[in-house]
């Protein structure tokens, strides 16, 4: 490790085993640090210009222009004007350079606002900068300010040392966290804190863990998490001096901010593909029409210009119009009044939200509310619940009538409320002349608040010490704390050391799951049982525990605990053996809890719409398989009376297998599986598992630890090659959610972990089904339909080029120049066109009523090589027609060609119109305006195209009724079988809209 002296410089010490390490000084000047400047910009302005044109032209719809424009640098390959090629390039990376200037300049300021914030450093006369703080700098910390740099707690305006922090904007976890003084620091005078010395570990993401030890003269005490003020986090209360020892890139904050995943969404992969071939086709063309000509002259010139010439067959404004209406689609689901607080995180997807097939959902705050309540307590030969909880008040009040039996069961009784008073980390704060109870798990305070309403209240809480209140007597008794060992999903259990002041005992208390305690606790005959019971009724199950120590049995776990607290390496893991080892063995059973966590609002029909509109839909909890079961049925996940296959506890290679064919000739029955044995099949059957699992109609795994639920996620992406949607709202939901195609977090009881690392952020399960069969479908179809269209606006331009072409002896000459092409696919025909987003083909109603319109997208109709095809043969019979019309009718030699030109433009313009209107389903007042507009801005525009148009021409009789031949000709055919075919086939929305 190295040692940081006072000139900044290294001095080299026997390398510790743990790996890089750091001591830091308070002042020590040391420019090696990261700067502790914010920067979340994306360029700079010498990156900017190469990354935007690099994230351009790796599409190739992009690539492709830019090389059509570089062409006409080329005098040889030349046709018309350069700006007819140039302009609309130019036009589609203005925009996104823009947008993307814009929304880093916004980025910028943030990060300006952070860097400029003014703090006060120990021994400074000025504030300095956030962007100035060094690492060893002594800063002083006031209420509801900002933590500007990971620093370790010297000192707290508490004479305890203790103080309180918001880490909502670093883990989305909205309760507020205690964090303690060392006491080395906490009495020191603020001139003497640069004496300590503090040794940190090298920098790390884990927010949740931290390991150090803190040097003053001889002493030496370790530090962690609960010693930690981590950059990001804002002080909750009072005032505290850090000392910085994490800066910049190096905090956790900035080591947990990764880029997000770039998403693509499936449509816009198969739009790449049909811009193959789309390239293919202009490229063939070419060769056919030069074949034709003979391969005369300099041939291979000729089919490069004729790849020019139908350019126009890609269309370059197609991800731009698809990339506003995602801009469109995103408003919309977030000015929904419906779903209130529901935000677009990532707008690149909203049409995956229409092509959903798996939904992976989260139990716990996601299909339930995470609103606690302890319904249930078992003390081993009765059970209370409801209006026998009056009985347990009466016991713990001493109330109670006085037989022996009852003697005994009361003081079981009392035994177990008095742990679940004391086994806990609810912190009681009082603000204003109100209390309420802080803590991390809404299990916790679920369990206080129950223990409160039988008369034993928490009416004080510190690092040191508990003080609880006993209702009826107004007695109070208090506890001294020595040891908490706090909750984790790996531990699954949570234990406190407290001592009886009064009778001068020492207990151990511990709670956990009964999977964990079962082994723990001495050996009984109703624990299993009754976990099974509790959870057939839908309760989460805890088993609560006790164990009296001495004081000299205290004194010696005491001795090797502290010992494995200050080795660096493997600190918890060593811990961990030393608790288990003195501690947690043959504990007194004192009872079983059951809290119930009530079903959110209108889940079940929400699951029940789902099902129907053809989602297969898996939940995956960390519960036990009852109550995943009883959870499944009572939502609706499952029918009733449908067979519910259960695998639990597998173990063997071979019992796998046999499951594995019995779900092959089960296929309508829902499988509920435990996490061991979906451990086993993930091992030794995956392809074999997943290939089985995905054609059921749906999967409960319960005891599903977080990678596992990832990996599921990844492995019906994988296999299915469907769009999978997973929701949750916890911090252990984050890595399935992020492993989606689309991710939707909840805004939980526990925080926002979830709702900030998801695609789309709501506040409630039930929101899903309007964003999905609502919101997803209208995205889906309708860029569908504008991607189609905009496809066709470009055909049928290029296959007019081409019948011009082949009429002028397969010469590469260009029909239409300049602002022709420029103003076709920008202000002749944009409005219109891009106004499709807002059709909608059912209203909202009959979506939800018939969520069979759903299933239907599934399949990808809307768009497919099918609808492409269709619109290839619609663009080539309309581009033939018009420009074959207007040719024989006027003619095609250079002496009539403006009159030419100005028939079959304004035909084709009037064509591009009229097909919008055919193909709008639902009118608004947006729609009836662009057309409108439209109209105007082209008959405003013909004074301007003198050099394409005859002037002289456009206001005679013959010009109108030629174009009105030509505009019919290309139309009527169409519009007549549009009509027999809904009437013989007719759509599904159609025939949804008659009922």
């Amino acid at each position: 490790m190295s040692k940081i002296d006072d000139n900044g410089d290294h001095e080299s010490e026997e390398p510790e085993p743990t790996g890089p390490s750091r001591i830091v000084v308070p002042f020590a000047k040391n420019g090696k640090f990261p700067s502790n400047a914010i920067s979340n910009a994306k360029y700079n302005p010498i990156t900017f210009i190469p990354i935007i044109l690099y994230e351009q032209f790796k599409f190739f719809i992009n690539l492709y222009f830019l090389i059509v424009a570089l062409s006409q640098i080329v005098p040889s390959l030349r046709i018309g004007y350069l700006s007819s090629y140039i302009l609309p390039l130019a036009f589609v990376l203005f925009v996104t350079m823009s947008k993307e200037a814009l929304d880093d300049i916004a980025r910028r300021r943030r990060d300006a606002e952070a860097n400029k914030e003014g703090y006060e450093v120990v021994g400074k006369v000025d504030f300095v900068r956030s962007r100035d703080l060094k690492v060893g700098d002594l800063v002083l910390i006031k209420k509801d300010q900002r933590v500007p740099a990971d620093m370790i707690l010297l000192k707290s305006s508490e004479t305890n040392g203790e103080t309180f922090i918001r880490t909502d904007q670093l883990d989305g976890e909205t309760d507020w966290k205690l964090r303690i003084a060392c006491p080395l620091t906490q009495s020191l005078p603020n001139e003497t804190l640069s004496s300590v010395q503090i040794t940190a570990t090298a920098p790390s993401k884990s927010i949740h863990s931290f390991l150090g030890r803190i040097s003053l003269d001889s002493a030496n005490l370790p530090l962690s998490i609960d010693n930690t003020l981590w950059a990001n986090t804002v002080l909750a209360s009072g005032h505290a001096i850090g000392c910085v020892i994490y800066t910049g890139k190096e905090t956790r904050q900035a080591m947990n901010t990764s880029k997000a995943r770039a998403k693509v969404g499936l449509l816009e992969l198969e739009i790449n593909s049909l811009s193959k071939i789309l390239c293919i086709c202009v490229f063939l063309l070419s060769l056919l029409l030069v074949g034709l000509s003979g391969f005369r002259g300099q041939w291979y010139i000729s089919i490069f210009r004729f790849l020019v010439l139908f350019s126009s067959i890609i269309p370059v404004s197609l991800r731009v119009n698809l990339d506003l209406g995602k801009s469109v689609y995103a408003y919309l689901i977030e000015h929904d009044k419906a779903i209130p607080e529901t935000i677009v995180r990532t707008s690149t997807i909203p049409e995956d939200l229409g092509r959903i097939e798996y939904l992976l959902t989260d139990k716990t705050g996601t299909l339930t509310q995470n609103d606690m309540e302890l319904k249930k307590i078992h003390v081993g030969t009765v059970s209370y619940a409801g209006e026998a909880m009056d009985e347990v008040a009466a016991y713990v009040s001493g109330s109670a009538q006085s037989t022996r039996s009852r003697r005994d069961i009361g003081v079981r009784v009392r035994d177990l409320v008095f742990a679940l008073a004391v086994c806990h980390n609810v912190t009681p704060v009082y603000e204003d002349g109100e209390s309420s109870y802080q803590a991390a798990s809404p299990d916790e305070i679920a369990i206080v608040k129950w223990t409160e309403s039988v008369g034993l209240m928490l009416a004080k809480r510190d690092r040191t010490s508990i003080v609880l209140s006993y209702a009826a007597s107004k007695a109070e008794q208090s506890l001294e704390i020595l040891q908490i060992f706090p909750f984790s999903s790996e531990t699954k259990r949570m234990g406190i050391v407290v001592r009886d002041l009064e009778r001068d005992e020492i207990w151990f208390f511990l709670k956990g799951a009964d999977s964990i305690m079962a082994r723990i606790v001495q050996k009984n005959d109703w624990l299993e049982e009754e976990t099974g019971n509790m959870a057939r009724e839908g309760l989460r199950t805890l088993v609560i525990g006790r164990k009296k120590l001495t004081t000299e049995a205290y004194n010696i776990f005491l001795e090797k605990y502290t010992a494995a607290s200050l080795v660096l390496k493997d600190r918890d893991s060593a811990m961990l053996r030393v608790v288990a080892e003195y501690l947690e063995k043959d504990l007194e059973l004192l009872g079983l809890t059951g809290v119930e966590d009530k079903l959110q609002e209108n889940v079940k029909p929400s699951l029940e719409l789902l099902r129907n509109a053809g989602i297969k839909i898996w939940m995956l909890t960390g519960d036990k398989v009852e109550t995943a079961r009883c959870v499944a049925v009572s939502a609706k996940l499952v029918p009733r009376g449908q067979y519910i296959h259960t695998i639990a506890g597998m173990t063997r290679n071979e019992i796998a297998y046999d499951q594995l064919e019995y779900l092959r000739s089960k296929g309508d029955c829902c499988l509920l599986i435990d996490g061991e044995s979906l451990a086993l099949f993930l091992d030794v059957y995956k392809k074999e598992f997943i290939e089985v699992a995905v054609t059921l109609p749906a999967v409960i795994a319960c005891r599903c630890s977080p990678t596992q639920k990832a990996e599921i996620a990844k492995l019906i992406k994988t296999w299915t090659k469907k769009r999978v949607c997973c929701i949750g709202d916890g911090g252990n939901d984050v890595s399935m959610i992020q492993a989606a195609d689309v991710g939707v977090g909840i805004v939980g009881k526990e925080g926002r972990q979830a709702s900030l690392a998801a695609d789309f952020s709501i506040l409630q399960f039930c929101y899903l089904t309007k964003l999905l069969v609502w919101h997803g479908r209208n995205s889906y179809k309708q860029s569908a339909k504008l991607a189609q269209f905009i496809i066709h606006r470009g055909l049928i331009i290029s296959i007019a080029q081409a019948v011009y072409s082949i009429s002028s002896s397969f010469e590469p000459l260009a029909l239409y120049q300049g602002l022709l092409l420029v103003g076709y696919a920008t202000i002749y025909t944009m409005m219109p066109v891009f106004s499709m987003v807002l059709d909608r083909d059912v209203d909202e109603d009959l979506a939800e009523m018939y969520p069979e319109l759903y299933k239907e997208l599934t399949e990808g109709r809307s768009l497919s090589y099918l609808t492409f095809f269709i619109w290839v043969l619609i663009s080539v019979y309309q581009g033939s027609i018009i420009q074959g019309i207007a040719q024989i009718l006027v003619g095609f030699d250079m002496s009539v060609f403006k009159m030419m030109v100005s028939v079959s433009f304004t035909a084709l313009f009037l064509n591009e119109l009229l097909m919008v209107a055919m193909e709008i389903i639902t009118w608004n007042k947006i729609m009836f305006a662009t057309e409108i507009v439209t109209v105007g801005a082209y008959i405003a525009s013909i004074p301007f195209l003198g050099d394409y148009f005859d002037l002289h021409y456009i206001i005679t009789g013959p010009y109108f009724w030629k174009t009105a031949v030509a505009t019919a000709a290309s139309l009527v055919p169409i519009f007549l079988v549009k009509v027999i075919t809904r009437r013989v086939r007719p759509p599904t929305y159609a025939k949804v809209r008659q009922r």
